[in-house]
């Protein structure tokens, strides 16, 4: 399989276009587990029905280990929201709508988002006053056993040119309370400094889902300080000044 075509260029992964297969190509020290567990959760999130790319094969290309899958034709939700800013309402329901789709479903053999957390926030550089407050808090959450996409964001969704959607990047998901897969997403909005976005992203989700504001505030500071743990220093500190306010409102 010789690579040509680099569609798109990642942390540690570069994604190829091969035929019509979309082929991502992990560096060399990139942790084999969190590989296969990536190419595990597309599997079973794939047994759920949803509209996701059908992977195909995990291998290794030239000494690199590989996931390959269906290529999906479009562009992406985000590229969309930017060029046509004076839609983005409209464009905000097709993504909101999505979210709770993913929300609707089940993969009892997906990873716990409340371990997932709890380990995070154990790792976190917060102080261990801070860190209890936040088990504390979560341990209080109630428990869901919803499909959460944990990176759910517009450039992860592909838009077809017959307008159908795809989702993308599943190795982050997680079962778990779908709230606090909504404050990762708002997190997401304000780290790329789109706060118009993030709030009007906030109010509708809320609506459509009956959720109220606060409860999935009351997740932000958990989601931000159990994120803090990667990324660069600049996206450090901005989620642990959010993961610091434990009693945010």
């Amino acid at each position: 399989m010789k690579l040509e075509n680099l569609i798109a260029e990642r942390k540690n992964k570069k994604i190829y276009r091969y035929e019509n297969y979309a082929v991502k190509v992990f560096d060399d020290d990139f942790s084999k587990a969190d590989i296969l567990n990536e190419a595990l959760n597309q599997a079973r999130v794939e047994e759920t029905g949803l509209s996701i790319p059908a992977l195909k094969e995990v291998r290794k290309i030239d000494g690199k280990w590989a996931i390959i899958l269906d290529f999906v034709e479009g562009r992406t939700l985000a590229e969309l929201m930017s060029e046509d800013r004076a839609s983005l309402e409209k464009y905000m329901e097709k993504f909101v709508d999505i979210q709770m789709e993913v929300h609707s479903k089940r993969a009892p053999l997906l990873n716990k988002l409340k371990d997932k957390m709890n380990r995070k926030i154990s790792e976190s550089t917060l102080d261990a006053t801070t860190r209890y407050e936040l088990h504390t808090r979560l341990e209080g959450m109630p428990k869901h056993n919803k499909v959460c996409h944990g990176d759910f964001n517009p450039s992860n969704i592909i838009i077809s040119p017959e307008g159908n959607y795809h989702i993308l990047d599943w190795s982050h998901a997680t079962q778990g309370n779908a709230s606090a897969d909504v404050a990762r997403t708002y997190l997401l909005f304000n780290l790329a400094g789109d706060t118009e976005a993030a709030e009007m992203y906030m109010n509708m989700f809320c609506k459509k889902s009956d959720t109220a504001r606060q409860y999935v505030q009351a997740w932000l500071p958990i989601v931000a300080a159990s994120q803090s743990v990667k990324g660069n220093a600049e996206e450090r500190e901005f989620l642990l000044r959010w993961a610091d306010v434990v009693d945010y409102e």
